[in-house]
């Protein structure tokens, strides 16, 4: 019955503005909003902006780790990432074909005396980050009502 310890978070009403929300993980708290222009006070990250955060922490990390690992020179990593709908029809390595798809574009930036070689192993690598491999495979979100 054992496996990896599950992870747990809260997200709550701030009690202050339309959207803010004040999200908690253990001993970290942070904020969450949306940007004015869609009713706002912008006091956060929006949704899909922590997404692509823990998307790109995650890829930074996986990175480093295995750099570590194999003594690849790597002095630093950075990963700016970006979400947008697209049509699906201009996929050309997409499934879907019909109405709109999530696009992630994910840019990362290796510094440090590596080889051609190393780079695209290190590219490579970055797919193998467990946030990238949960949001590329079947995720099943189940919703319940919790007694207040």
């Amino acid at each position: 019955m054992g496996g990896p310890t599950p992870t747990v978070v809260t997200v709550e009403e701030a009690g202050e503005g339309r959207f803010t929300q004040t999200l908690t993980s253990g001993p970290h708290q942070l904020i969450a909003d949306e940007p004015e222009d869609v009713g706002g006070d912008n006091k956060g990250p929006g949704p899909y902006e922590y997404v692509l955060l823990g998307l790109g922490a995650c890829t930074n990390m996986t990175i480093r780790m295995y750099a570590d690992h194999k003594k690849i020179p790597l002095q630093r990593v950075r990963t700016i990432l970006s979400h947008r709908k697209v049509h699906a029809e201009d996929c050309a390595d997409c499934e879907t074909k019909d109405g709109k798809i999530d696009e992630i574009v994910r840019e990362v930036t290796l510094e440090g005396e590596l080889t051609g070689e190393q780079r695209e192993r290190l590219l490579q690598i970055a797919n193998r980050c467990p946030v990238h491999n949960t949001l590329t495979s079947e995720i099943v979100v189940r919703t319940r009502l919790s007694s207040a």
